[in-house]
């Protein structure tokens, strides 16, 4: 068993346990933990492993939710009903979306995904076609019922939140392992490379953007439960920064740095409230001070070899000279 192995099951351990020993308030805390650990994960996909400068994730988290809220509030599907639509219109969007901006690289990348963020949360104040709830949001959203059963205590959403990321993670991993996974790998590190073996640049990087917007519309889902309301607040481009800012303070494809991004920039706040606005004076400073002490990240990852498929399609290439 390997040192991120062992780290990742005793996290696992010790989550599972953690309503137990803990009272509502730091339940409470637990849950929101879970819920911005899968979104910067999904953003890890992008940002991390792809090496796509995505400035506009909440937007597929805030999807996610608003998803949910309209169907159920306007509509009258139960929450679990919504679940499906809450992971496939982030997805639909995150290919409009990225499709005409894929080729993009950089700080043109980085523009085109702020103006985005920027766009759908003036949709949302504006309350387009009348189901947004404008700048207040949507208030009153139904608890989830499993066969009659209401799940409505802290206890139950922590296990729903808890579920998506144990899922978050096998998904994580079975990626790594495969084809898809070693592409992103190799696009990340020299795309002209990449492309020269034969990998379709504009493919992978879409399904980097679509599984990334899958993952967060379902973290979207549940933290539109844990709430029972979603406002636009919630979703705007400072909360992208954070997502963003996680990812390259914690270790980009590395996870344990994308949970100690995860607690330093989504639960530290909320312990340190009475600060206000100066706890993040003090979190910049800290990010800051992270980049220059270690630029790769608090806890960077750690890769091997070349994938064995790309040393076997390099090798036929220098056969055929």
């Amino acid at each position: 068993m390997n040192k991120t192995t062992s780290i990742a099951t005793l996290f696992i351990v010790v989550m599972a346990v953690f309503p137990f020993l803990v009272d509502s308030a730091w339940l409470s805390i637990g849950i929101t933990f879970l819920v911005f650990a899968v979104v910067a994960f999904s953003q890890d996909i992008i940002l991390g492993r792809a090496g796509i400068f995505n400035m506009g994730h909440a937007i597929f988290f805030g999807m996610g939710a608003y998803t949910t809220a309209i169907l159920n509030v306007h509509f009258g599907f139960e929450i679990i009903a919504t679940i499906p639509f809450a992971i496939i219109v982030p997805v639909i969007f995150s290919i409009l979306l990225a499709g005409p901006i894929i080729h993009l690289r950089g700080d043109y990348l980085l523009v085109a995904t702020i103006g985005f963020n920027i766009i759908f949360e003036q949709v949302l104040k504006n309350n387009v076609f009348g189901v947004t709830g404008g700048p207040n949001g949507i208030f009153g959203i139904d608890v989830v019922r499993v066969f009659g059963y209401e799940l409505w205590s802290d206890t139950a959403i922590y296990y729903m939140a808890f579920g998506l990321l144990l899922i978050t993670f096998l998904i994580i991993r079975n990626l790594d392992t495969s084809k898809y996974g070693r592409a992103l790998y190799y696009i990340n590190k020299n795309e002209i490379a990449a492309k020269s073996m034969g990998i379709n640049i504009s493919y992978y990087k879409l399904f980097a953007f679509a599984l990334g917007a899958a993952i967060a519309g379902a973290a979207g889902c549940v933290f539109a439960i844990q709430y029972s309301a979603v406002s636009p607040e919630s979703f705007n481009f400072m909360q992208s920064v954070m997502f963003f800012a996680i990812v390259l303070v914690g270790g980009s494809a590395s996870l344990p740095g994308i949970i100690i991004g995860t607690f330093v920039m989504f639960v530290l706040p909320e312990l340190f409230t009475e600060f206000k606005e100066s706890r993040y004076l003090i979190f910049g400073a800290a990010m800051v001070l992270t980049m220059i002490l270690r630029p790769n990240g608090v806890w960077p990852a750690t890769f091997g070899n070349i994938p064995t498929f790309l040393k076997k399609k390099a090798a036929k290439l220098k056969g055929s000279k």
